[in-house]
């Protein structure tokens, strides 16, 4: 008699991980429409380019490692990479800077370790940071709202032209950053201030909120992680927030809404793979980069420390999780340690 042919009990769907990526790929265009109505065409220019540089880097590694290039390529992961790093990449960025910022975080922080899920650290925030140490003067050219035309940008962008001295201006971190003799008043008068944070910045801020937001509704992520690193940056700047004086470090509310504080908490902390995986973990884990956002720009040596905040926390993200993760039913708690005669 012929036996009974047993199947697992699983059911077939579309690939979800595409799905993923294609709602946060959505959530990322509120913030992109931002970019282009204050900076013009150079931060579509960077979304494309940096996509193609991250799709083909994707490829070229999948083919060598013999591993079936369609498929991979289809979850959309790589695209995502390339987006979150080109919209954190000034606008107008030489063609080879962004190309060598892609070409490393695909190849070197994602297929270097296995492809997706296999990554110690964000592939995106890994080829900002290296940009960022290799080639900091064209990293820190972001230009003045509204003023680059779409021929000139285009010719900066190819190598062609060189911008006027007058096209780039300092970030509000920057400017409060090496302040030492002008107050928070003062400096309030500086183009590079806006209502609150930087001019166009806390536009852009909000508008990654808002992408986040949707985020959150759509439950892609819990609310642990970005809550966590805005709550510990608020308190922390609201802790060491000494005025308006000449030497003040900024209000908690200029550190929401500056720099890349809302990209990084939305779009970059809840990284699955490289984050915590619980969820007291992934508020550890949201919290220890805040902690170390407020750090980095008030004491470091960089204007905005969101990339290098999590990169250190990636590091921490196993410890993390080997203290916070739930213990799984029926398992008894692992001791911790060892004892004399081990």
């Amino acid at each position: 008699m012929a036996l009974p042919r047993i199947t697992s009990p699983h059911t077939k769907g579309s690939n979800r991980t595409q799905k993923v990526m294609q709602q946060v790929l959505l959530a990322t265009l509120p913030g992109v429409l931002a970019l282009t109505w204050l900076y013009g065409i150079g931060t579509l220019i960077n979304l494309v380019w940096a996509g193609a540089v991250a799709l083909g880097a994707e490829a070229a590694v999948l083919s060598l490692r013999k591993r079936p290039v369609r498929f991979f390529l289809s979850d959309g992961s790589a695209l995502v990479t390339a987006v979150l790093l080109a919209l954190a990449l000034p606008p107008y960025s030489p063609w080879w800077l962004t190309c060598v910022a892609c070409a490393f975080a695909i190849a070197f922080a994602k297929q270097l370790y296995g492809g997706l899920g296999q990554n110690p650290f964000n592939p995106a925030m890994v080829g900002y940071v290296v940009a960022l140490i290799s080639f900091p003067q064209e990293m820190t050219a972001w230009p003045t709202p509204h003023s680059v035309g779409m021929l000139e940008g285009i010719r900066h962008i190819l190598g062609i032209t060189a911008l006027p001295d007058g096209w780039s201006q300092a970030t509000a971190l920057d400017v409060l950053k090496t302040n030492k003799s002008l107050t928070v008043e003062e400096l309030w008068q500086s183009p590079a201030f806006g209502l609150i944070g930087g001019w166009g910045a806390e536009t852009v801020n909000l508008a990654f909120l808002a992408g986040g937001l949707f985020l959150l509704h759509k439950r892609l992520f819990g609310w642990h992680a970005p809550v966590g690193m805005l709550a510990a940056l608020f308190v922390m700047s609201l802790l060491f927030w000494n005025g308006s004086g000449s030497d003040s470090n900024g209000s908690p509310l200029f550190h929401l809404f500056s720099g890349a504080t809302m990209l990084g908490a939305f779009f970059i902390v809840t990284d699955p793979v490289s984050g915590a995986t619980s969820n007291r973990g992934r508020l550890i884990f949201g919290a220890g980069v805040g902690i170390l956002v407020y750090v980095i720009r008030t004491w470091g040596g960089y204007p905005d420390g969101v990339a290098f905040a999590v990169l250190l926390m990636n590091l921490a993200a196993p410890t993390i999780d080997y203290y916070t993760r739930p213990r799984t039913y029926g398992h008894s708690k692992p001791e911790r340690g060892f004892k004399l005669g081990d």
